[in-house]
């Protein structure tokens, strides 16, 4: 059952990129050197790997997010929301205390940012509990309303002054997370400082090591998964269903949240409205893809940020290819691994069903 976990997701890859390359083909290039080209440029140099790993930073975040809902059996499509709204806080935290000294003011903007994520993900579990209604409906709608809420703070009172750019002022210096070059230069590795590669990504294999041991090594992370495979059987076995629903939206909440980390902290270092090409809904693909465990969202979310690096270089060293083939390759992939998911469930079905016929 492990193998089969670890060879669908494997399987998927292998039908993307090979269906991804018979299009490459039919449009007049090599399949093999594009796909050289691609991987090349994400992983053949420290540059590349440090722009693959930024890229991935984001789908980090999103993917645990998604996929402790998912073990928790509920399905947030708000991410997309809760990651908006906590990058704003995290910035508005970064520029009004200023006054703090680094060592308060990074793990003060952290918190405020997960703890923004994580009570606009907690509302819709609420919601789902006293009153229940489906947290996809609800998530949804909150995400039109987290957007539209920020971006009448950014165009209006938090605007920067006399800037026509819909962003807030920067941060203080005392909040910026280090990059690449900095974390690296006491090892002898010489990095350009202009890498966006910073320490939220230390901070994201933190998370997916924290999550894991939680789901897995701890009475709470069991009972959240419990809820999620059978909430009438949790209820009878003495869990609180209604608090594990509530947790697992929380917990999904803060977790996109921390995007805000890397955007804001570690890149842009102020808010910039529109600034996600939809992280929160790439989140959805990566946990799936992943399996909803920690360790198989790192490394989805890895591939999918070589993916939009190698992209762009295919893009602009091949006349006919352009960087949309990885969204191809993406797509492909999920439908192939949803696919195997869906038979696979069918076929338990079938061999419970023959199991249990009366002979």
């Amino acid at each position: 059952m492990k193998l089969r976990v670890v060879l669908i997701p494997i399987a998927g890859i292998a039908i993307g990129l090979g269906l991804g390359g018979l299009i490459v083909k039919a449009v007049g290039e090599s399949p093999v050197e594009t796909w050289k080209l691609l991987f090349t440029s994400s992983f053949g140099s420290l540059t590349g790997i440090c722009h693959t790993l930024f890229n991935a930073t984001p789908l980090i975040f999103t993917g645990l997010a998604v996929a402790v809902a998912f073990r928790g059996g509920l399905f947030n499509i708000g991410a997309e929301g809760q990651l908006i709204l906590a990058a704003f806080v995290a910035a508005w935290a970064g520029s009004r205390l200023s006054f703090l000294p680094g060592l308060f003011l990074i793990p003060v903007c952290i918190l405020l940012a997960a703890v923004a994520g994580g009570v606009w993900g907690a509302i819709p579990g609420a919601l789902k509990v006293r009153f229940g209604v489906h947290e996809v409906i609800n998530t949804i709608m909150m995400n039109f309303i987290a957007i539209g809420i920020v971006n009448y703070l950014v165009t209006g009172p938090f605007l920067a002054p006399g800037d026509q750019i819909p962003e807030t002022v920067p941060i203080s210096p005392a909040a910026h997370l280090p990059r690449a070059a900095r974390l690296l230069a006491p090892f002898g590795v010489e990095l350009p400082s202009s890498l966006p590669l910073n320490a939220s990504f230390l901070i994201a294999v933190a998370a997916c090591v924290v999550l894991y041991l939680f789901l897995f090594r701890t009475k709470w992370g069991f009972e959240l998964r419990a809820v999620g495979l059978n909430p009438e059987a949790a209820r009878a076995a003495g869990i609180n269903v209604a608090k594990n629903v509530v947790l697992a939206m929380a917990l999904s909440g803060a977790l996109a949240g921390m995007v805000a980390v890397n955007e804001v902290m570690g890149y842009r270092y102020r808010y910039y409205d529109g600034f996600s090409p939809g992280y929160g809904f790439l989140g959805i693909a990566v946990a799936l893809l992943g399996r909803n465990h920690p360790f198989g969202v790192l490394c989805t979310a890895i591939l999918f940020g070589a993916l939009v690096h190698g992209g762009l270089t295919v893009d602009m060293l091949t006349e006919r290819v352009s960087r949309d083939i990885v969204y191809i390759v993406q797509g492909i992939t999920i439908v192939a691994v949803a696919g195997a998911a869906v038979l696979g469930r069918k076929r338990i079905t079938m061999r419970a069903r023959e199991t249990d016929a009366p002979l």
